[in-house]
């Protein structure tokens, strides 16, 4: 393993006094930065906000602050998307016509000009990687993570202008855009991407910017045939169940596992990848195959009665590039960081991911009893987040107790995110329930 890469995993965190102690002068500028934009939102927009959401927002400030101390390039990712969107709400002047007369934000910063922006960047980072990790150069690596890094802002600049368009059509719309498979699937595309950009950085390797795209690109699939087949990107009113400030809190955590487990996954691609290259056994490589064409599938596949020719092409796509990935086996595995360091992606991530999704689903219960009057009704996306949540802790526990790790591990974390993938969408498209809302 790397020396510097071996001291960045095993040295211990610093302590918080330590931390403050190694600030810049651009961090402290930062730091009053988000500071002073708190408090004109508070003087600004205090009145229209009830307790819990001024709560939330001083609750919100200072993590910001300390992510940005953290990783540092996040303070320009902030101050980009940040000014990017006040401009676009600017350019409104508290008119939504303006979308289509204006012509920076009809092509560039309007939401849904700024979503499809991300999008086309998602696949460029997608084929950037790809093209890197097979040609073993390093120029369309690099074109790759400034492509995701792109797309990452686009996509948070079209979600906070979307909540900013969803108050100018009326007072009564206006929410913050987690409410709907639409803006869900654009906030974990962006997650997803923003935590894969952390480890790609924390490992130094872009060896895996591929892997992840998958996830990635898959998502952006399904948003791109969710808007033009059924128009979703349209900004509708809240159903009286999502009108709560849980939701500004819920939604967000509940991604933030979603995210990390599917890069925990796969990483765990990478390593079997890694593995068969080396063992070159054909059970492996059909059982990766299996696996890796059954995780490109949508779960809308299965609920069609005919298959739409849109989801044939994506589905005959996706076989036809696992069956590259695994043909050219030998010259990925080149690239691919060592066995010890693919465990302990995976492994930070599902410890991520872990953290968050308990926090969304104690949330999730907090929530449930204010809605429906009960902490927990068995309700299928209950079950299927409960389902989640002890796949998880059981293999954090065996990791733990039994030093869980290698191929077992990786299968598992595998299989893990097709439990996940039907908590998320299956269950909105198979079930119905109390969360029948999020249902196509």
């Amino acid at each position: 393993m790397n020396t510097e890469v071996s001291t960045q995993i095993l040295s211990p965190k610093l302590p918080f006094h330590a931390l403050l102690m190694r600030r810049s002068v651009l961090d402290w500028v930062f730091a009053l930065f988000i500071a002073v934009c708190t408090a004109f939102t508070l003087l600004r927009y205090g009145k229209a906000m009830d307790f819990y959401e001024t709560a939330i927002l001083l609750g919100i400030a200072p993590c910001l602050i300390v992510l940005s101390w953290s990783w540092r390039p996040l303070q320009l990712f902030f101050l980009i998307c940040g000014g990017l969107a006040i401009s676009a709400v600017a350019l409104y002047g508290g008119d939504i016509q303006r979308a289509e007369t204006v012509f920076f934000l009809k092509y560039f910063l309007s939401s849904q000009s700024a979503i499809l922006w991300m999008c086309l960047l998602f696949l460029l980072a997608s084929i950037s990687y790809w093209t890197g990790l097979l040609g073993q150069k390093s120029t369309p690596s690099w074109m790759g993570s400034a492509f995701t890094w792109s797309a990452c802002a686009m996509g948070f600049i079209g979600l906070l202008v979307r909540w900013r368009e969803s108050h100018l059509l009326g007072p009564d719309i206006g929410h913050i855009p987690v409410s709907n498979l639409y803006e869900v699937f654009i906030l974990f595309a962006c997650l997803t991407a923003l935590f894969y950009l952390y480890y790609e950085a924390r490992y130094k390797t872009r060896a895996l910017g591929g892997f992840v795209s998958l996830v990635v690109v898959a998502a952006v699939a399904f948003l791109l045939w969710y808007t033009f087949d059924r128009g979703a990107h349209e900004i509708q009113p809240l159903v009286p169940a999502l009108q709560s400030w849980w939701m500004k809190i819920h939604v967000p955590a509940n991604f933030i596992g979603y995210g990390t487990f599917s890069i925990a996954a796969m990483v765990a691609f990478a390593y079997l990848l890694k593995e068969a290259a080396a063992s070159n056994s054909k059970v492996t490589l059909t059982v990766l195959f299996l696996l890796g064409t059954f995780l490109c599938m949508e779960p809308l596949i299965f609920r069609s009665k005919g298959l739409p020719t849109y989801w044939a092409i994506y589905f005959g796509a996706s076989a036809l590039f696992i069956g590259g990935v695994l043909l050219a086996r030998r010259r990925i595995a080149q690239a691919l960081p060592s066995f010890e360091v693919l465990d302990d992606i995976m492994y930070k991530a599902i410890a991520v991911g872990f953290a968050f999704f308990t926090i969304a689903t104690i949330l999730g219960a907090l929530w449930a009893a204010e809605a429906w009057g009960a902490y927990w009704q068995w309700d299928p996306k209950e079950t299927w987040a409960l389902i989640v949540w002890l796949n998880y802790a059981a293999w954090l526990h065996l990791r733990f107790i039994k030093g869980l790790r290698g191929t077992f591990a990786s299968y598992w974390a595998l299989i893990g995110l097709l439990i996940t993938g039907f908590a998320f969408l299956g269950v909105n498209m198979f079930l119905s329930g109390l969360h029948s809302y999020g249902e196509l």
